[in-house]
């Protein structure tokens, strides 16, 4: 499923497989401020500030699309029943999800991309530091808690996902994490509690504490961010690891390897994505409220936040919810492509989740 309220781009499609002419990185408006909250402001734009915008890209996609209120109660009880039948459910998440906690997402009406194209400067509600994971974030962790999400992948830069809580080892972040730094000789990465400092894979200025085996010195390898410039490749691990995930998914938000194989592909978003023609379900509507409603349907409870927290490896699932019960009063007769009840599901065997190895990662703060 693609939980984005705004974003367009495909998870798979981002830095390294194809360039923008705004920025030589497109997280670079985001990162610059480095989390300062405040106004926007007039900023230097067009090709004297070394700027070029492709406004048909922008205007195609901003027309925002929201289903009426009985449509999406009727939708995410679909969406429920296919998440409790799915056996490999993923998520692919992008920069909508972020939004609620005051963190600007690209093509909104007050996106980065959508601010620069009208002069302004995108305005942050909140520092990296300080912005707390959203209703989504806090109900994936508990999807996969009870073991309803197999896998999840984002293009978000955040790290809200990591301080949320959700288990890395079922993680990848495609794009890189503004907290995490990755050490080049070793590869161990270091979770840190402030933003690096830095961005396109440049060295922090740290070394790498990390021994192999006690009593031998420690690697002191150079550290670098994890952040990708548009020239960068993917990450090798993490995209092996969103590749293996979804083509083994039959229950799936946004990609479309896993449709070979039988599965189904669910879109929420508020704006027309141009793999609309290939979901059984488009749902349009702030992905807070799917996610909210979609719980109640599961019936559970989305967990507070209580601070950061970084698990390295996911624990044993909790006790699986009952299926889903009650139908949406006056259910329409069942149409194509998102707008009715699916087909019964088709039974096949489950499929293990991705085998690749979990890197070493070393948790700690960033020394003063």
């Amino acid at each position: 499923m693609w939980a984005s309220p705004h974003g367009r781009g495909g998870a798979l499609e981002g830095c390294g497989q194809r360039r923008d002419t705004r920025t030589s990185c497109p997280f670079r408006s985001i990162l610059l401020p480095l989390g300062k909250a405040g106004v926007a402001q007039p900023v230097a734009s067009g090709p004297a500030a070394g700027t070029r915008f492709d406004h048909s890209l922008l205007l195609s996609h901003r027309r925002q699309i929201f289903d009426t209120p009985d449509e999406l109660e009727r939708k995410v009880w679909e969406l429920a029943q296919l998440v409790w039948q799915s056996s490999n459910v993923v998520f692919h998440t992008g920069a909508g999800i972020s939004t609620a906690s005051g963190i600007p997402d690209f093509r909104g009406p007050h996106g980065v991309w959508t601010m620069e194209e009208r002069g302004l400067a995108p305005r942050f509600d909140t520092t990296f530091e300080m912005a707390r994971p959203t209703q989504t974030h806090m109900a994936l962790v508990q999807l996969e808690r009870v073991g309803l999400l197999r896998f999840l992948v984002s293009q978000n830069v955040d790290g809200l996902h990591v301080r949320s809580g959700f288990p890395r080892d079922k993680l990848a972040e495609l794009h890189g994490n503004m907290f995490v730094e990755e050490c080049v000789k070793c590869k161990t990465q270091y979770v840190r509690d402030t933003v690096v400092g830095s961005m396109g894979l440049k060295a922090t200025g740290r070394l790498c504490t990390m021994a192999k085996a006690r009593g031998l010195r420690a690697c002191r390898g150079e550290l670098r961010d994890t952040i990708l410039d548009w020239e960068d490749a993917l990450p090798d691990r993490d995209l092996t690891l969103a590749d293996e995930a979804s083509r083994a998914g039959d229950g799936c938000w946004r990609p479309l390897p896993s449709l070979g194989g039988g599965g189904r592909l669910v879109i929420v978003n508020l704006q027309p994505t141009k793999h609309d023609r290939h979901a059984d379900l488009r749902i349009h509507g702030y992905v807070d409220e799917v996610m909210t409603r979609l719980m109640k349907h599961l019936g559970l409870e989305i967990p507070a936040w209580d601070g950061p927290r970084v698990l390295e490896r996911a624990l044993p699932p909790l006790p699986r919810p009952p299926a889903p019960q009650l139908r949406p009063k006056d259910e329409p007769p069942a149409q194509p492509n998102g707008s009715g009840p699916a087909s019964p599901k088709r039974e096949r065997p489950d499929s293990p989740a991705p085998s690749t190895p979990p890197k070493r990662v070393k948790a700690e703060a960033v020394p003063s």
